[in-house]
């Protein structure tokens, strides 16, 4: 299939296989693609969290508003932001900078120094917003990669994010939940993977100037 029927194929899976599980090949390419997200200054302030044990994930069902999809897909992806953005996180972002690519310190200062005095002027709620804005990104880059790999996934913002983070124990890490995508395989009597997809026309989406 091309890359259009792949996207029709998939959909926001209700039910899945509980008996089928990624592979490690699968989980590595989902790894490398949240990896390679496009994110605003190249700055990567989100986390992904692949949680595989059914315990725990059974424990996060009541507060995913009892979406079973939680437990029955086949792991659990949790896309995180940090919980605020400081100056070390710029600086060690410039150091890999300079490392990966053997950059010039005249180079890099001026815009490290930018960065720092963009993220400074910024409220805390301000930069966990942005920190969000860069989760749907690597969310929708995560679904597109999901269908290409015949991979099922159901994007859920559908949970009490403050109960993970205690279940979790994400405050330890520096970490806040913003986002789930359930990933696994469809059951076969899951009736929402039949159904039409409901779309407005191109045209009515799209505007050419």
């Amino acid at each position: 299939m091309n890359i259009i029927d792949k996207l029709k194929w998939r959909y926001a899976t209700k039910k899945f296989d509980t008996t089928k599980k990624l592979s490690e090949a699968k989980l590595n390419t989902l790894k490398e693609a949240f990896n390679l997200t496009a994110t605003s200054f190249g700055l990567q302030t989100i986390t992904m969290l692949i949680i595989s044990d059914t315990e725990v994930r059974g424990s996060l069902v009541a507060h995913s508003y009892h979406q079973k999809q939680v437990v029955e897909a086949s792991h659990l992806l949790v896309i995180c932001i940090k919980d605020d953005i400081i100056n070390s996180d710029v600086v060690d972002y410039y150091n890999n900078i300079k490392n990966t690519r053997n950059t010039s310190e005249d180079i890099l200062k001026p815009y490290r120094e930018s960065l720092i005095k963009t993220m400074n002027g910024m409220t805390i709620e301000e930069r966990q917003n942005w920190s969000k804005n860069q989760a749907y990104i690597a969310l929708g880059n995560l679904m597109t990669v999901c269908a290409i790999e015949d991979i099922d996934a159901c994007p859920m913002e559908g949970f009490d994010p403050s109960k993970y983070d205690e279940i979790l124990q994400l405050q330890q890490k520096g970490l806040k939940s913003v986002l789930l995508l359930p990933v696994g395989y469809r059951a076969a009597d899951d009736m929402f993977a039949e159904l039409k997809k409901v779309r407005k026309s191109i045209s009515e989406t799209v505007i050419e100037l």
